[in-house]
C-alpha cells in the first residue's frame, strides 16, 4: 500500500510503466518541482533527500520501495478495460477492473476507486495506480469507473451512474471474483464528495436511479476512504454560501443547476451530510488544513454529524496540507481501515493529525 497517496495525487504517471519518466517532462533525468503535479508537491521535499531542488532516480526509487509499482497486468492479475455498466454505450458510463486470475474459486473484497476533476474533467484512467496499489498483495479486487461530468449532465446524474456501477459490480460478484458484502470505496475531491454520498445514501430511494440491468440489486457500501470531498453544499462557503454563490461557482454550479431553486434542492440533495443516519459505512476522512479548493471545515462537519449519529468515523487531520498530499503514516491508516471493514482484521485505527511539510 505503500504507493496509494502518491498514485492518487499522480494517477497519469503511475498509469505508465515508468512513473519517475512520465513525470519528467523535458527528459533531463531529474525532477524539478515544476515538473510535479502542484496536488503531490508536498511529497517533492521529503522524495529530495539532499534538499537541492533536485529529484534523481536513485532518491525517486529510494522514497518509494526502490523501484516503479508493479504493472496494470502481472502474471496473477487482469486488468479488464472498458466495462459498460449501463449497457447503453457511453464512455462516461465505463469501468476498468483489476481482478485476480484465480477469481473463478475465491471471492475477495472489492475497492472502487472514483476520480475527482471539479465533476468537470478526470477520467477512470486517473485510478489505474490507485488499483495497482490496492490489489498488488493479492488480497483485493480493485475498479475504478468513469461518471457523466456536468458538460453532459448535471446532478443526480453523477450518483445515479456511481450507483448502478456498485450494483453492476455487485450483481456480477461471482464472475469476477467479488465478495458482494465486502464492498468499499474511495475518492478523492469531486470524487469524495461522491463516495460520502454514497456512504450515507444507501436507503435514499430518490438518488438511486434506475440505470442498468441489476436494479434490484444493492448500491451499499461497507467502508468509504474521502480524500478532500465536499460535504456540504450549503455550508461551502461559511456563512456567506447562498444559492447565488453556488450557482455561480466555477466548478459546483455546473453541478448544482441554473435558476437558484434547483440550486438549492440539488445542494441538498449532494450533500453527504443531508442523509447520514446511524446505519451508515464507516468513514476514514483525510484532509488538508490548508485546502484552498476545499475548506476544511467541511472534513470537520461530516466528521462531527457522522459521529453524532453513531457512525464510526475516522478524521486525520493533514496539518499544513493543501489540496492533496502525500504521507506513508497515512498509507499505513488507509490499510488498516480497510482491512478492518472488507477482511474482518481487527485494528485500532490511529488519528493523530499528520503534519506534511
Amino acid at each position: 500500500m505503500r504507493w496509494l497517496l502518491f498514485a492518487v495525487l499522480t494517477p497519469a504517471a503511475f498509469a505508465q510503466a515508468d512513473p519517475f519518466a512520465a513525470l519528467d517532462k523535458n527528459k533531463d533525468g531529474k525532477l524539478s518541482l515544476t515538473e510535479v503535479p502542484k496536488a503531490a508537491q508536498a511529497h517533492f521535499k521529503r522524495v529530495d533527500a539532499n534538499n537541492d531542488g533536485i529529484v534523481t532516480q536513485e532518491e525517486f526509487a529510494k522514497s518509494n520501495g526502490g523501484g516503479s509499482p508493479a504493472p496494470a497486468k502481472g502474471p496473477d492479475l487482469d486488468l479488464l478495460k472498458d466495462i459498460d455498466y449501463v449497457g447503453k454505450g457511453n464512455p462516461r458510463q465505463k469501468l476498468d477492473l483489476l481482478v485476480a486470475k484465480d477469481r473463478a474459486t475465491k471471492l475477495r473484497p472489492l475497492v472502487v476507486f472514483i476520480h475527482g476533476g471539479g465533476w468537470l474533467a478526470g477520467s477512470k484512467s486517473d485510478g489505474l495506480g490507485v488499483m495497482q496499489a490496492i490489489t498488488a498483495n493479492g488480497d483485493y479486487v480493485a475498479a475504478s469507473i468513469n461518471y457523466r461530468l456536468t458538460q453532459e449532465a448535471a446532478w443526480p446524474a453523477q450518483i445515479f451512474d456511481c450507483k448502478a456501477a456498485i450494483r453492476y459490480l455487485r450483481g456480477n460478484a461471482s464472475k469476477y471474483g467479488i465478495d458482494p458484502e465486502r464492498i468499499g470505496v474511495m475518492g478523492m475531491s469531486a470524487g469524495g464528495q461522491l463516495v460520502s454520498v454514497l456512504g450515507t445514501s444507501g436507503d435514499v430511494s430518490s438518488l438511486e436511479g434506475d440505470l442498468g440491468s441489476f436494479t434490484k440489486q444493492s448500491s451499499r457500501v461497507q467502508c468509504v476512504v474521502n480524500f478532500f470531498g465536499p460535504a456540504n453544499f450549503l455550508t461551502f462557503y461559511g456563512p456567506d454560501t447562498t444559492t447565488a454563490t453556488l450557482r455561480d461557482a466555477k466548478m459546483i454550479g455546473p453541478l448544482l443547476g441554473k435558476d437558484e431553486e434547483e440550486v438549492l434542492v440539488n445542494a441538498k440533495s449532494a450533500s453527504a451530510v443531508t442523509w447520514i443516519t446511524k446505519d451508515d459505512a464507516p468513514f476514514f476522512t483525510a484532509h488538508g488544513t490548508k485546502d484552498d479548493l476545499v475548506p476544511y471545515a467541511q472534513a470537520k462537519e461530516i466528521d462531527a454529524s457522522l459521529a453524532k449519529a453513531g457512525v464510526e468515523t475516522h478524521l486525520i487531520e493533514m496539518t499544513g496540507a493543501g489540496h492533496g498530499f502525500d504521507s506513508p503514516d497515512l498509507n499505513d491508516r488507509i490499510k488498516l481501515f480497510l482491512d478492518k471493514h472488507l477482511r474482518g482484521r481487527e485494528a485500532k485505527i490511529p488519528e493523530t493529525p499528520i503534519r506534511v511539510q
